[in-house]
């Protein structure tokens, strides 16, 4: 099922987020994110996708820069738990969020991907989203540079 977060589901959202942080590249931040940071985004156009009462991901978007001129602009994050993959939620969650932001006003969604997770650029490219640039050696984690693939769907 897909729905809107609430601040009671902080714990496992901050738990797939976290792992994330702490074992891959698919985020460039190296700081874990708190329980109270992560209740605070869950009420800012964050949804959930929960089986059997367990959260296995989140998408939420956010806006893309500041400014009005922006404003119609949005960029996202989307993450599974590790026994989420492979199961269509995340094409569920995307779907969702398509949806919210379009009914919001939205015109464009961006995905920043990790250059070495081509598994999200696969995926981004299979929902729609265009390869629009690759910003080389902007991230910094483990010790190297990182590319920053920038990705683009008009909603």
């Amino acid at each position: 099922m897909i729905r809107a977060a609430s601040p009671a589901d902080a714990t496992e959202i901050a738990a797939i987020w976290n792992h994330a942080i702490r074992e891959t590249t698919i985020t460039f931040n190296p700081v874990e994110k708190t329980h109270q940071e992560v209740e605070m985004l869950t009420s800012q156009d964050c949804l959930v996708w929960e089986v059997g009462g367990r959260i296995l991901g989140f998408a939420r978007y956010f806006p893309f820069r500041g400014g009005e001129g922006y404003r119609f602009t949005v960029e996202h994050t989307i993450m599974l738990h590790e026994d989420g993959h492979g199961q269509g939620g995340g094409r569920l969650l995307m779907d969702a969020l398509f949806a919210h932001a379009k009914a919001a006003g939205k015109h464009t969604m961006f995905a920043g991907c990790s250059a070495e997770n081509d598994g999200a650029v696969a995926f981004h490219a299979s929902i729609g989203f265009a390869k629009v640039a690759t910003l080389p050696e902007v991230g910094f984690k483990f010790g190297r540079w990182i590319d920053l693939v920038l990705m683009q769907k008009t909603l």
